[in-house]
């Protein structure tokens, strides 16, 4: 089942309701796309907003686009510890139950966030197609082996699939770097 996957960093960025683009940017504000991200239909958005945690504020935070069902802020444990959040969990996107909240300042508005603050589990979205042919299923989890000065291997890498995804592992900026790894590298996947 040994294949290569290309790795794409993930910095801190904001999902946001269309409930949630309407107060912060203003009443039917439309995502503006920047640039297309590696999953097809999603994109990097002109627009960001400020973080405001308890102790300090991220200014600046970019918003990826489209707009979702539920807000979500994903961040790293150093962002977290900047802002002042404690325990920030490590979750697969949209499992929000029993997660932090945070204020998010737009130029338009504001909004205090009572859940959603997460650290990204690191996985691999993969079409229906790849799964079949690496026999796998969503929801699995597979080990990743990084070559390297600072080869290591990741564990507990969740497996997603769905008839749009492309073959792309997603890992956040701190993993990343433990790792030496840049955007489009190469990594394998090994059981």
């Amino acid at each position: 089942m040994n294949f290569k996957v290309t790795v794409g960093l993930s910095n801190k960025h904001v999902h946001l309701s269309k409930e949630h683009i309407d107060i912060l940017f203003g009443e039917g504000h439309e995502l503006t796309p920047m640039k297309e991200l590696s999953q097809p239909g999603q994109f990097a958005c002109e627009e960001k907003v400020d973080l405001v945690g308890p102790k300090r504020t991220i200014a600046g935070v970019r918003i990826l686009g489209p707009a979702r069902k539920e807000s979500q802020v994903e961040i790293s444990f150093a962002d977290g510890f900047t802002l002042g959040l404690k325990d920030v969990p490590v979750r697969d996107s949209g499992k929000l139950d029993g997660t932090p909240g945070i204020k998010l300042v737009g130029p338009k508005g504001e909004v205090e966030l009572d859940k959603g603050v997460i650290a990204a589990a690191r996985h691999i979205h993969m079409h229906t197609s790849d799964a079949e042919k690496y026999g796998l299923k969503d929801k699995d989890t597979v080990k990743v082996k990084v070559g390297g000065p600072r080869g290591l291997t990741f564990e507990n890498v969740l497996i997603r699939v769905h008839d749009t995804y492309a073959l792309d592992m997603h890992l956040d900026v701190e993993e990343g770097n433990a790792a030496g790894l840049s955007n489009c590298d190469e990594v394998e996947v090994i059981a």
